[in-house]
Formats: structure tokens, sequence, C-alpha cells
């Protein structure tokens, strides 16, 4: 048996028990040597032990709540670790296997959680203070060592306040709603209809079942399209010259809700079930402290107590079928995606090896190129200020005009013809790479026929500024900085750069392409008599003469400079 002694207290220190309770001693534990199957003064289950007099006096004679300050808060069936600042403490364990003092993530490698009194996480841990203050038992001599039944350790964690929870109604976030309220948090779930596939109802009464005390489910689909994605057609936003930054713009439109709902509510946190490899997690938390600068956020999967709990989904689906989360039936497909109206990714899992190619039934989306009707669909897409304000079929004359009904009108077009596929490998913003892939159909399509639009009818060097503009506005958008001053003043500044693109553009969609077949505007710069190569026009082509001259100069003088040096080199 080992024996550990404390020397600021070394009276009150003593071997740990044999049965498996707790694994080593420490100062002021309870559980003096208890030899199984006898039962002695130090630990009998009925009675107060030596140990919980001692505490009393000193709670009385005001000495113990110094020293209970100095203690961390412990855990049933856990000795108890003294602080950081008391010297030789040991660092017990408790039943499960949990370290004492901390917040557990579960019960560590080798151990096994004795019967009736396992801990469940950091939500078994026990508000002492508050309890000796109503004149409730002392450490030591409450119903857990009486043999009494363990009544829930949910219920006994100590109260944190309201957190509004970014829910999905998937495993990871369910798991989370549940695990916030073992921490003793109140959850208020808010689920952002967002134009994906979902049943909202279903969720609803999900959450509900699984302890939120009230769930939001709101429709921001339009403005969605109308205050984030159109930005982003004006802007021609591309990230690295492919992404079309689908989940980029979705995640400050959700967090621009969840800070509105957590100030409605009163509530002091919101929480997500972001990673802590990606991007999203950087997206939701720079828009939430820039909209509430005192909001505070619960990212669970970057707390140790619960990704060590959690390192793999086979122990969170275990976790949920032991709190009754309803699971999967069907196998789940080995990627992650995530959904929008603007798009859907697919990342993780198989894909994360990028020479593996997209299986067949990963697409859902878009169709096949391949497979996609053999007759293309002609549009033409009218815009004002670089939005596009309404699509016609040239075909069967279909019209849409308001910005949602638009732009789920042009995602069904595109997805027919399987428009809007990429596979990238991208440079995430917290420094490593990875693969995706991605589905945009009316974005892609938007895409093409805003850059022609804009090309027809603004200035060249204007062009050439806000083209810096949108490479810059594409990296804040990414990285997460859409509610910065910065990416504030881009908007503005893009946003007035679109005041001339005014005009009709009319493109084909076939086989996974989109092609542009004309296009028109009252704004245009495009002078046909000064173009053309029939009519001389206001132009006079001896001009060019002068031009060319004055333009090759810098030419001449580089390379005649260069030879004399190549000369000298030679000698």
């Amino acid at each position: 048996m080992e024996i550990q002694i404390n020397p600021t207290f070394p009276l009150l220190a003593g071997p740990g028990r044999t049965d498996g309770c707790c694994r080593a001693p420490s100062l002021l534990c309870p559980h003096f040597p208890t030899p199984r199957g006898q039962v002695t003064p130090w630990s009998h289950p009925g009675g107060v032990t030596p140990v919980g007099a001692l505490w009393r006096l000193l709670r009385r004679s005001g000495v113990g709540g110094q020293l209970w300050q100095n203690l961390e808060r412990p855990c049933r069936g856990w000795g108890w670790a003294p602080a950081p600042p008391w010297p030789g403490g040991s660092f017990s364990r408790c039943c499960a296997g949990h370290p004492a003092g901390r917040r557990s993530a579960g019960p560590l490698p080798g151990t096994v959680p004795k019967a009736g009194l396992s801990c469940g996480g950091s939500a078994c841990l026990r508000p002492v203070i508050k309890e000796e203050e109503e004149g409730e038992d002392a450490p030591g001599t409450g119903p857990e060592h009486r043999g009494q039944p363990d009544t829930g350790s949910a219920t006994m964690a100590q109260s944190k306040g309201t957190v509004v929870l970014a829910y999905s109604g998937g495993l990871d976030t369910s798991c989370i709603l549940v695990w916030l309220k073992e921490q003793g948090y109140d959850v208020i779930a808010y689920l952002a209809n967002i134009g994906q596939k979902e049943d909202f109802e279903a969720a609803r009464k999900k959450a509900l079942a699984l302890g939120a005390k009230k769930v939001y489910i709101e429709d921001v689909s339009r403005e969605f399209v109308e205050q984030f994605i159109w930005p982003a057609v004006q802007a021609n936003a591309l990230y690295e010259d492919r992404y079309l930054l689908g989940t980029a713009l979705a995640r400050p439109c959700i967090a621009r809700r969840l800070v509105e709902i957590a100030q409605r509510e009163g509530a002091q946190h919101v929480a997500h079930g972001a990673t802590g490899k990606g991007n999203d997690q950087v997206r939701f938390e720079l828009s939430c402290y820039a909209l509430c600068p005192k909001i505070k956020v619960v990212a669970p999967w970057r707390l140790p107590e619960f990704y060590q709990r959690f390192p793999g989904r086979r122990e969170l689906m275990d976790y949920a079928k032991k709190h009754g989360i309803p699971v999967p039936v069907t196998p789940q497909t080995p990627w992650s995606m995530d959904e929008n109206l603007m798009h859907i990714s697919y990342e993780a899992g198989i894909l994360e090896n990028p020479k593996n190619q997209a299986p067949p039934g990963l697409y859902t989306k878009t169709c096949d190129p391949a497979k996609s009707p053999d007759t293309p669909d002609v549009l033409e897409i009218k815009f004002e200020r670089g939005v596009p304000v309404k699509v016609t079929n040239t075909g069967d004359g279909a019209t849409r005009s308001s910005a949602l009904e638009l732009f789920v009108y042009l995602n069904d077009i595109a997805g027919k013809h399987g428009v809007g596929r990429i596979d990238i490998v991208e440079n995430r913003f917290v420094g490593m790479k990875s693969r995706g892939i991605y589905e945009t159909p009316a974005g892609t399509i938007l895409y093409h026929a805003h850059l022609d639009i804009e090309a027809f009818t603004m200035d060249r060097e204007v062009r050439k500024i806000k083209q810096g503009l949108s490479l810059k506005f594409s990296e804040l958008v990414y990285n997460g900085f859409w509610h910065s001053p910065e990416c504030e003043f881009l908007r503005e500044c893009i946003g007035r750069s679109q005041e001339p693109v005014v005009g009709t553009v009319r493109l084909s969609v076939f086989k996974g392409q989109v092609y542009i077949l004309g296009r028109e505007s009252p704004r245009s710069l495009y002078n046909e008599e000064l173009v053309s190569m029939n009519v001389q026009g206001d132009y006079e082509p001896a001009d060019a003469t002068g031009f060319i001259n004055i333009n090759s100069l810098r030419l001449k003088e580089y390379h005649r400079l260069q030879s004399k040096v190549t000369v000298k080199q030679d000698e």
C-alpha cells in the first residue's frame, strides 16, 4: 500500500482505501486504511469520520473556510487534492479513474468505474461550500459516503447560467447539448434555416427532449442571399482562385442571429460545435466577439475535458446511447458534409487522402455532367448595380425576380446540368492545408455572368483596383473577418464600383459548363463603331505610331543597358 505524507499537514495525511475508491491518499481524505471486508471507525459507512468531525470544528472556527479555498472541489468518491500553493499533495483518482481537482474527460486508461460511484465527468463536481453554508454534510460524511444511491451527477453541477447553442440537430451538437447541461448550463438551442435540407420540426422536438430550455428555429435564407451572397457576387469573390466561399459566407449570418438571441434571452454564453482544427471556429467566434464584445464562447471541441473524453466517433456514439440521444440507424457516410442554400461541402474521412477520387455517390446538389440533359438551358440574367434582379429561361419562359426565388431557381437549373463541382486543396486560416469538395451550382452561374457584365460596363483602371479589393475581400471572408472594419470598408468600396454594372447576360448551361452567349447594357463602354475593322470612326490609325514609340522607349533602354552589362561580364 502506497503512503504519501503531506509535509504541511502530516497528521491529516494517511494511506488511501484499498477498496477501489481512492487510488492514492491525499490531504483530508476521509477514507483512512480500510482493509477489504472490514469496517473501522475511520470509514464507518453510517457515521461521521474523525476527519469529518475535524472538518466541522475547523469550519465553525472560521479556519475551515480558508482551508477550503485552497482545496480543489471534490468529486463523489474522490480523495482530496491540495491546490498548487500547498506542497507535497498527492494527485488522487476517483472510482472512475478521473484525476481529482480538475474537470475530467472520462475514465483514464486501465481504470474501471466502481458500481454505484461512477462519475459523470465534470458534472459530478460538488459545490460543497454552498451546501455547508446551508448546514449540510461535511466532506466525507454525505450520503455518497453512507451507501445511499447516486441521484444523478447532472443535478449536482453548479449553475453556470444560460448558453445559446448553435444547434444542427446532428450527433455532435446533440451530444454537446447534453454535455453542456451536465456542466450546469441552461441550454437554449438555435437552429438556423439557411437553406439546408432538414426536418426542422423533428430537430425542435429532439432538442427539447434532450433538455433544451427553449428552441429557436429561424429562417434566415432570404437575408443570407441579400446581405451575404449578393455582396460576394458583386465582388466576384473567389478564394485562392477557385472556392466561392459558401460556408465562409454562412457563418457570420448564423453568428449574427446567435448573438441576437443571446442578448434577447440575457444569456452570457454562446456555444458551437466547430472543431479545433478548422476555420469555422474562427468565423463563429470573431463574429460573436465583434457583435457582442462581452459575450463568452464555449467551444467544447477545444476543451481538454471534452476532446479527451471523446477522442473519436465511437466514444461520442457510446455517450449518445448512454444518454438516450438518438443516433443514426443507417451507416454514416465516410466523410462530413455541411450544407446551406449556396453550396454543400464534403471533407474528412476517406477524402483526407488527396489522392482518393470522390466516390460517385458523394454529390447531392448536382448530377453527373456526363448524365445531364443533352439539351442546354439558355438563361438571361438581368443585373442592377451588380446584383441579379431577374432570370428568364428562354426555353420555357419561366422567370424569377425575388432574390430567394431567383437563387433557388438557378440552383435547380445548374444542378440539373452538373454545374458547380470543384475538388481542391486549400489553405486554412489556422495554418494547414485541407482537401475539400464543393458543389456551388447557382453561385457558379452568377460568378460567370457577373464577371462578364462587369467587364462590359466598368472602366479598365477602376476594374484593376476593384480586382485587388476583391482579392482582399475574399481572404477576409474566408478567414472570418466579415464584421471587421476593413471588410465593411471593402464592401462599401466594391458596392460603389458596381453603380455602372447594369445590363443583361445571356448564357447557356450545359454538361457541367456555363457558356456566355451575349450581353447588353445601357451603361456599356463598348463602342462598336470605334472598335470596328470596317469603319475608321473617331480614331486615327497613324496615332498608334507615336503610342508604340513612347511605350517601346522603356523596353529599348532596358535591353540596351542589359547588353552593356552582358558584354562587360564576358570580358
